[in-house]
Order: structure tokens, then sequence, then C-alpha cells
């Protein structure tokens, strides 16, 4: 069927405001850059489709943050700080940390509570005095020319409005502004295929005494299950854990697919729109199977997360490609930001399969270059978090929460420097980017001794 369209008329766009610098993308990523820009005293305005900030984290229920920390031979040592640490505190404040765990006996995740989560996002933003514009869907951009951005339109309830900024920070996770202003970018594996999606839920009512370690037993009930011919599972590697209270466990279950078995495109709207169904549906078979496990027969599900969890879509070019033997081989750059500690986490065809780095003997992270936090071709526009200049295997591990808030951090700093030197992004001076991000707690590998501590 040949396409069709409706010519949209001209008009006035009212301009919301005119700011130093602006993010789009309220996740651990954006975050952490406007937390940054702020601080340097630069006016900052952070733009978020949703009524609250967390990014994945929160609207698709993650309940836990990985990459925070790095198994350095053989030693567990919580390597993103900065921003981070200030952020951790303060969910901890509002009683909504949990201690960190070990997953596949390698590494640990660190789960929280979505409610803290989002209490503590906002008490951090206005305590550094950034504004915020909640239920602002970013709609599209207006160059000054081919190298610059001059506003970016965004949808609200008062209808469309523009922003003005010195530095944009894409922040969207789908790396949307940066395409709209013309950024070349990469989607998937450039074979059709990207990581696959997952619904996430939780579930309150467990009896943890009988639940016990069920994340223990839980793998060789689902084979046993698979084999009596009483359940399907869409993947294999199932996660549930408990959150803070123990009555309470998240899990993580799920795997959208096309009907062809290819993974459901997050760019495309109508492959959202069966992602978000499809996952309801996957969410229920799987608490049905759950309700047999001891431990979980009253059980219910007291969360159905507000959208899908999107894994991967579009993947800026930058200076550089960060890429999946850069993460095996703990590679190092002149140009460190920050670093990963996460391995390899590809969400294939009805598995998950982690590559680490060898274990005791690496340092267990790479760090994470300043160039992958520039885009090729524009000049006032950085990018950061899970649509960064990375490869399809090297964001399997780079794209999760931990190195999200060391590129955000980095992003905002560095955007603050090229106002203060009167440059741009990619001509400002690294070695000063990375002395202000250390003054600031941050851990960007180098020279620096490895963080004690959890």
């Amino acid at each position: 069927m040949p396409s069709r369209s409706i010519e949209e008329p001209a008009r006035q766009v009212p301009l919301y405001g005119e700011y130093e610098v602006a993010v789009l993308g309220g996740g651990p990523a954006g975050i952490a850059a406007a937390v940054a820009a702020a601080r340097a005293g630069r006016r900052t305005l952070l733009i978020e489709r949703y009524g609250f900030l967390g990014g994945m984290g929160t609207a698709a229920g993650v309940t836990n943050f990985c990459g925070l920390h790095a198994n350095v031979h053989g030693e567990m040592h919580r390597v993103v700080q900065g921003i981070a640490s200030e952020f951790l505190a303060c969910i901890d404040r509002l009683d909504g940390l949990n201690a960190p765990h070990l997953i596949l006996g390698k590494i640990l995740a660190q789960a929280y509570d979505t409610a803290a989560y989002k209490i503590a996002a906002d008490d951090l933003l206005t305590a550094h005095k950034v504004d915020i514009l909640f239920h602002a869907l970013g709609a599209g951009v207006v160059m000054h020319d081919e190298r610059r951005i001059n506003a970016l339109m965004v949808e609200t309830k008062a209808g469309r409005q523009a922003i003005t900024a010195d530095i944009f920070i894409d922040c969207s996770g789908d790396g949307d502004l940066a395409a709209w202003a013309g950024a070349p970018y990469e989607v998937g594996d450039n074979a059709g295929s990207m990581l696959y999606p997952s619904m996430m839920f939780r579930l309150n009512g467990i009896d943890p005494q009988k639940a016990g370690e069920a994340w223990r037993t839980i793998p060789a009930l689902m084979e046993q299950a698979e084999a009596s011919g009483t359940h399907h599972f869409p993947r294999k590697a199932a996660i549930v854990r408990p959150q803070r209270s123990q009555i309470e466990w998240r899990v993580n279950f799920t795997q959208l697919a096309r009907e062809d078995g290819t993974a459901i495109n997050g760019l495309e709207p109508d492959d959202l729109t069966r992602g978000e169904i499809d996952g309801r549906r996957q969410a229920v078979q799987a608490f049905e199977f759950l309700r047999t496990v001891p431990g979980f027969e009253k059980s219910y599900i007291v969360d159905l997360p507000p959208q899908l969890g999107i894994r991967e879509t579009r993947r800026v070019v930058g200076g550089y490609m960060l890429s999946g033997e850069d993460v095996l081989g703990c590679t190092s750059f002149a140009d460190s930001i920050g670093v990963n500690g996460w391995p390899m986490e590809s969400h294939v065809a009805g598995d998950v399969i982690f590559k680490f780095p060898p274990i005791p003997e690496s340092r267990g992270f790479n760090e994470l270059p300043y160039r992958m936090l520039v885009p090729v071709g524009l000049d006032n526009l950085l990018v950061a978090g899970r649509c960064a200049s990375m490869t399809h295997d090297g964001q399997s591990a780079a794209r999760v929460s931990g190195a999200c808030f060391a590129m955000g951090e980095a992003a905002g700093t560095a955007a603050a420097l090229a106002l203060g030197g009167n440059t741009i992004p990619r001509d400002i001076a690294v070695e000063k980017l990375q002395r202000q991000l250390k003054q600031q707690g941050a851990f960007i590998g180098q020279d620096q001794a490895i963080p004690k501590g959890l």
C-alpha cells in the first residue's frame, strides 16, 4: 500500500524557555547530566516524557542497579561513584535501597524501591536547582545550520512548545534528539536483530520463610514444567529476587518478539503496541507458574510498569564506538571519563548470554572514552546512556545504569566546560574534564586507586 500523508500547516510555536544546557530524558544518564551541568552553574532543563524520573529503572520496572560494581581480580568494588553515590545516599535515606546481591556468582547488582527512586531523583535535581519539565515528549528539532541545533520541539498538554539551548544532551535512550538533528546512527546488529525487550513485574504476598532462596530453585522448576508440558517460557535465565520488603519480589521472565521471531523494535509504534500487550500476557503466564513455587502460593501481581523494558534501539555514531572486545579486554583509554564493570549481556532468542572478562585474572572493568559521547557532525550535542556510541556487543554491557550514570555526569560536566571556555564539546581539553570529574568524586580508572567498599 502506498504511503499516505497529510501536510501540516506552518505555525508559530511558543518558546517554553531558553537554557544553557537542555537534557532530553530523565534516566540515570539524564539525571547525572542535568545535576552535573547545574552544579557547575549552568541554567539547565531536564525534559522527561513521564511524570517521574528513572528511565527504564522506574518506567519499565527494572528495580535494580546493574554496573555500579566490578569484580576486580576476584574482589567486589563499587566503581561508579560521583553523582551516583550522592543519588544512592538519597535513596538509602528513604530506606529504599537493598544491600548488593551476587549475580551468577561473579558480579553484584543492587535492588531499590521504585517509589524511593522517584522521590530521591526529584530531591536531588531540585537541590541542585535543575529545572524539570515533566509530561513533555520530544518531537523534533529546528536546526540553526547543519551542525548546530537551535531548538528542541516538545509536545505537552499545552500543545507544541520549543526549547532553545546552547548545548543539548541526548539521554533519551533511543537517540531521538541526535537522529532528528541528522547524526549518524546504527540500529541493532545491522542485520535486523536487537536485544530483546522484556516486561518486568512485581509480586507481593510472598511468604519469605517458605520462599527462602527461591531464585536458586526456580530454574530447575521451570525445566520440569517445560518437560511436563504444563508451562512454556519465552526464555531461559529467569530473574526472580526479593525487594526491600521480603514479601515483595521482582520478576524478569519475559521476552518480546515479532511474529517472525525477531526482537520487538522499540522505534516502531506498532511493534511497541504488540510488545505491551504480549508482555502483559507473558507476565500473567509467568505469574501462574510462580504460584506453584513454595512461598508464592498466595502471591499477586502488585505492579505492571508503565512501559515495556527496551534494551536497545539506536546507537549514535561518535568519535569512538565502544566494542565487545573493549569490554572483555578491560580496555583503557587516554580520554576515559568513567568505567563499566558489567559484562556483555546478550538477550538473544530464547535466552540471555553473559560474557565476562577473565575472572579473577582481569581488573573486571573497561574505561569509557569521552569520544563515545560526542556525535559525528554536530557541534552542540552530546549523547549519554544506552544510545551513546557503542557497537551492538559493547552496548549489551555499557547500556546498564552504572555506565549511564558515569556517561551522564561526564556529559553534563563537559557541557559546562565547553560553555565556560566558549568552545564546542568536541574541542574541550579532556584533561581538564578528567580533573573536574575526579574532584567531583568520580572514578575514571587510569591512575586512580580502586574505590573501596560496596
